[in-house]
């Protein structure tokens, strides 16, 4: 009988149980895929000399992650590597913006757009070096993070004041052009805000797009040598070294719960796994209070809550083997491992309004990802493997382009979308077609009956807009780990900080797992330890 068990092996899953391991608890992780790892896999399906990720590629959170960093993940076998260029955002007339870990070169390249734009680059980034460490402590702790806020709230008075906070939640394209004249700070600012579902103009996307320039800016968009599931593989070979257990092809399918408190949960074949201490659940937020519970351990407000729970936008996706390099228009996209395609900030807004209005965009904005630029490991010499991705409606109503995608997304649907995800990168890269040996297509349904917790494509774990942020995430009034059922967790990205690979939700639900269970007088020595600790006197 293990003392926990957690429910899937994605990264939060994974996280979670190597933290239980590292404290002396026995872990069994059940996960339904054939293998570990969740939205964090490689293989060589689309052509068998070329890696290509199969969900997630690039993890700058994962390079700023104190929960990552914390567990060594190097010592076994963890390496990282970085394209020339962490990202470029090329427009149609052959002009490109280019963020660099360099940022002289940064800073140049806004310049090429409009005479001091690199200065203006260069001030947001001083403010980010201000308020990077409580910053990355507010995303990386259990929420509320009060000491994190507190300190931030005086560092922001340093930066700023309300002036930067006013900043930080402007709609992203307010935002640029307060801060910028030309459209290349412009668009790294909102081309990184539609990482998430951020449409130009929703309040606080200034905010998200300049977190995610700066962390590519200081820590750049790493990718792991060998392919993304290398980081699965490290996860799991230092639990299983801690004795951690990984049992896949085990669809958990009920939490069972006695006397109020989780006891263990029974897999889809009806074999029952006991905990000792506690159930962690790494699934999507409906699957856990709508699937692997009954309705009558859940308080009714909560029930009528998730009725409101929104997903973030459905993703289509599509990967590739290429013959040879991307043949761009701008010369500079050739360097960086993710490149932004839209051709312009109002082609982002019509992206984004399509899709609120329910039509499957005629012009995709795709993130592109150049792989073996970035490891060299990916593909043969002279060849590269590549992937985009862009977004749909979940429920589709209309085609933009007038070419009759349903969203029934049968045969017919991929081809005619992943045709038309072709045809948005040959308007930056003319002949790219040309060298395409291979690709797959991973619709909607292809991403979520690959990974369950991908509903519809949805890869945060629902949405990044502030309704669904903070307190109100992953339901109003449950910002932590726990759950209404004693002993039960949430620890996917469904919970607080949300979606991104960085471990923070599976080390929450871990440290609120652990502090449940601490003796009552060792968290009475940890209080005193603690206050010796802030004093420099004993008391």
């Amino acid at each position: 009988m293990p003392d926990a068990v957690v429910i899937g092996a994605g990264p939060n899953g994974l996280v979670a149980a190597n933290m239980l391991a590292d404290a002396g608890w026995s872990v069994e992780v059940l996960e339904e895929q054939p293998d570990p790892g969740g939205a964090v896999r490689h293989d060589r399906e689309v052509d068998p000399a070329f890696v290509n990720d199969v969900f997630s590629s690039f993890y700058p959170l994962a390079a700023a992650s104190p929960v990552l960093s914390a567990l060594r993940l190097g010592e076994y076998g963890l390496k990282w590597s970085h394209a020339p260029s962490v990202l470029a955002h090329p427009l149609t007339d052959g002009s490109c913006a280019v963020l660099d870990r360099d940022i002289d070169t940064t800073a140049a390249s806004l310049d090429t757009f409009a005479p001091g734009d690199g200065a203006a680059w260069r001030r947001l980034h001083e403010t980010w070096q201000q308020l990077r460490p409580d910053v990355l402590d507010a995303l990386f702790t259990p929420f509320p993070p009060v000491r994190a806020t507190a300190r931030l709230a005086w560092r922001l008075r340093a930066a700023g004041g309300l002036r930067m906070a006013r900043t930080l939640i402007l709609p992203v394209r307010r935002m640029g052009e307060e801060e910028f004249h030309g459209q290349g700070g412009r668009l790294l600012l909102a081309g990184n805000a539609l990482h998430a579902d951020l449409a130009p103009e929703s309040a606080g996307s200034g905010g998200f797009g300049w977190l995610m320039a700066m962390l590519g800016q200081t820590y750049g968009f790493p990718v792991p040598v060998g392919g993304a599931g290398a980081l699965t593989e490290a996860l799991t070979r230092r639990l299983q070294a801690r004795g951690g257990r990984i049992r896949c092809g085990q669809r958990v399918a009920r939490v069972v719960v006695r006397g109020g408190r989780a006891v263990g949960v029974r897999t889809a074949e009806g074999d029952a796994v006991v905990a000792r201490r506690a159930v962690l659940a790494d699934v999507s937020v409906p699957a856990l209070y709508g699937d692997l519970l009954d309705p009558e351990h859940l308080p009714a407000q909560l029930r009528e809550d998730l009725r409101r729970f929104q997903w973030d936008f459905a993703t289509f996706k599509v990967d590739w083997a290429l013959d040879g390099p991307v043949p761009w228009q701008a010369e500079q996209a050739s360097r960086a491992g993710t490149v932004h395609l839209a051709d312009g900030v109002d082609e982002l807004t019509r992206f984004a309004a399509q899709i609120a209005m329910r039509q499957v965009p005629d012009r995709p904005f795709l993130l592109f990802g150049q792989m073996t630029t970035a490891d060299a490991t990916r593909s043969p010499r002279g060849t590269e493997s590549a992937w985009a991705y862009t977004h749909v409606p979940h429920d589709i109503g209309a085609d933009a382009a007038d070419e009759g995608i349903t969203g029934r997304w049968d045969t017919k649907d991929q081809e005619l979308m992943a045709d038309r995800v072709e045809r948005q990168v040959e308007r930056f890269a003319p002949g790219f077609r040309t060298l395409i040996r291979a690709r797959r297509v991973l619709a909607p349904p292809t991403l979520q009956a690959r990974d369950a917790s991908l509903h519809g494509g949805a890869i945060n774990g629902g949405t990044t807009a502030i309704h669904q942020q903070l307190a109100f995430r992953p339901l109003p009034g449950t910002g932590r780990p726990e759950t209404a059922v004693h002993g039960l967790f949430l620890a996917s990205s469904g919970a607080h900080p949300g979606g991104g690979v960085h471990g923070a939700p599976g080390a929450n639900a871990a440290r609120a797992a652990l502090h449940r269970h601490r003796p009552p007088g060792l968290a009475r020595a940890q209080r005193l330890l603690t206050r010796r600790d802030r004093t420099g006197t004993k008391r």
